[in-house]
């Protein structure tokens, strides 16, 4: 038989250590086999690929991201001295976004996200009346230009309030008429906490989109949104379209109420994406010794059987001033955190930047299986885990079959 394209010798993620290596044969935009020795040739020059027994991944899943107010360093500082007021300066030059500079500082890092990897992404789209739907239209052309490389939906969200103001509730309800597949919003920063939760299952639920807030950011367990979160997930039959990002204050949790949060949220199919960079720059800013990391442990909520991803958040603005769009450092950086080093812990993590991501964006034709996608990564690593210690460099990757990016190795010029 032959196929467009052959990779021969992978070592396929998620497989045990001692699984045969294999043969991938793509035709078209899809996996056509996946044999042992598979008998076939490309359908041209350079049309078979010896993967020489490197790991082979679906492409990587980048859960929340924001990317349009990414890159945004050169006009707002991180605060000095350990500040707090992170809102108020991405808030005070929301203004001057147009649609061409959200465009262009998003493509930069769509960019970067692709060459490390990540073949799907959902980014969160501010429509504040600061910011309007100048980002929401940007993103979109950016979803629709990059479908190439990455698929790209927009979870529309009020960041600054929103049953405050009004204006916001309309941007809203406009972007989801026009599209929009996820609704979310941040109740830490609105006056009622419930009532922005309610609005925004009652919008969920009017539009038939998927629910995704920032949730329980803040250094005690104190009034705590998460328990509305699942009574309505539960109320409105919305398991498994309802994610929560951040959580923080599930870090301050103790074992034994963690394991009954962690129950409940499986209980109820409300997944929770953990944010590393982001929570541990921001948080434990009221101590000035023995400062809290405030990053949740997924691995402890997984055991409860919660679906949780890692993810990037925020690149170059006042709430993460760094960012490289590498998730596979974020799960590096994540493992650290959380203390999680065993091989079965690290395999995890990186399962939570695939296959429990693909879950979270309810991805039922991800992964590597006849049939699906040909959305592929080939990793300088041999296993998941090892390409999450020792933040393993992906070395070309494929879209629906066609290559999107290629990496070289360093090179050493030994004497």
């Amino acid at each position: 038989m032959t196929f467009d394209l052959i990779l021969r010798n992978a070592r396929i993620a998620g497989t045990a250590p001692d699984t045969p290596l294999m043969d991938i044969g793509i035709q078209g935009e899809t996996i056509a086999a996946i044999e042992t020795d598979l008998l076939g040739t490309g359908s041209g020059s350079g049309a078979e690929r010896d993967v020489a027994g490197n790991l082979l991944s679906p492409g990587l899943i980048e859960t929340h991201i924001h990317l349009d107010k990414s890159r945004i360093m050169d006009r707002c500082t991180a605060a000095p001295d350990r500040g707090t007021d992170h809102m108020d300066r991405v808030s005070a030059v929301k203004p001057g976004f147009t649609q061409e500079d959200v465009y262009s500082r998003a493509q930069a890092t769509v960019e970067q996200c692709v060459v490390n990897g990540a073949s799907h992404m959902r980014t969160h789209a501010e429509l504040d009346p600061n910011g309007g739907l100048r980002g929401f239209e940007a993103l979109k052309q950016l979803a629709d230009d990059y479908r190439w490389a990455i698929d790209i939906e927009i979870c529309v969200f009020a960041q600054e309030g929103l049953t405050n103001v009004p204006e916001t509730d309309a941007n809203l309800v406009a972007a989801l008429k026009d599209g929009a597949t996820v609704i979310g919003g941040a109740p830490g920063y609105d006056p009622d906490h419930g009532g922005q939760i309610r609005r925004i299952f009652e919008l969920a639920r009017e539009f038939d989109v998927d629910v995704d807030i920032h949730l329980d950011v803040g250094p005690t367990t104190d009034d705590m949104d998460i328990h509305l979160v699942c009574d309505l997930a539960e109320q409105y039959g919305w398991g498994g379209r309802v994610a929560v990002g951040h959580g923080t204050k599930y870090s301050a949790l103790p074992p034994g109420p963690l394991a009954e949060l962690g129950q409940r949220l499986a209980d109820t199919g409300v997944a929770v994406t953990v944010l590393p960079a982001t929570d541990l720059f921001v948080m434990g800013r009221h101590q000035d010794h023995s400062v809290m990391r405030g990053v949740a442990d997924a691995n402890a909520l997984l055991a409860r059987g919660v679906n949780c991803s890692l993810s990037t958040n925020n690149v170059l603005n006042p709430f993460t001033p760094f960012g490289d769009c590498s998730l596979i450092r974020i799960a590096n950086l994540y493992a650290n955190v959380a203390q999680r080093g065993g091989g079965e812990e690290l395999a995890e993590c990186f399962e939570m930047l695939t296959n429990r991501s693909a879950k979270l964006l309810r991805r039922d034709n991800y992964g590597i299986a006849p049939g699906n996608p040909a959305d592929l990564v080939v990793w300088n690593a041999h296993s998941g885990a090892e390409a999450v210690a020792t933040i393993a460099r992906p070395l070309y990757g494929f879209k629906r079959g066609r290559q999107t990016f290629s990496q070289s190795l360093p090179e050493l010029h030994r004497p």
